[in-house]
């Protein structure tokens, strides 16, 4: 993983209001970067729960809807946003009732260009 990409992830992470955590996975749910602000449940952490967007977004394709680029789950005590990034999954976590699910999305383009680095880092290793 780069410097340049844990800081990007880390900036976001301070300026977005109610956003918790920020998590780059393989589409497994194995953690390639990992920022939080505060500890989180464990249900939300593990690769079981991360996993099931690729699941979701399989499933979506099949019924003939199309690519799904973004899955935003709504729980009690927070909001899921989670990402297709290919090869990555981009998760952000946030606060159920300040978390600015709108200013994440419009990141989307900023994150595309940051794990680029990342993806030339994981194909060289």
């Amino acid at each position: 993983m780069t410097d340049d990409v844990k800081r990007f992830f880390q900036n976001m992470l301070q300026r977005v209001s109610g956003l918790r955590c920020v998590m780059v996975t393989d589409r497994d749910g194995v953690p390639l970067v990992n920022l939080e602000k505060e500890k989180l449940s464990e249900i939300v952490m593990k690769p079981a729960f991360l996993s099931t967007f690729t699941l979701a977004a399989e499933q979506s394709n099949k019924l003939g809807l199309g690519k799904n680029r973004n899955i935003i789950s709504v729980y009690a005590d927070c909001i899921v946003i989670q990402m297709n990034k290919l090869p990555f999954v981009v998760t952000f976590i946030g606060t159920e009732n300040c978390l600015n699910i709108g200013l994440i999305l419009a990141m989307d383009q900023q994150i595309d260009t940051m794990l680029e680095e990342l993806k030339t880092a994981v194909a060289d290793s």
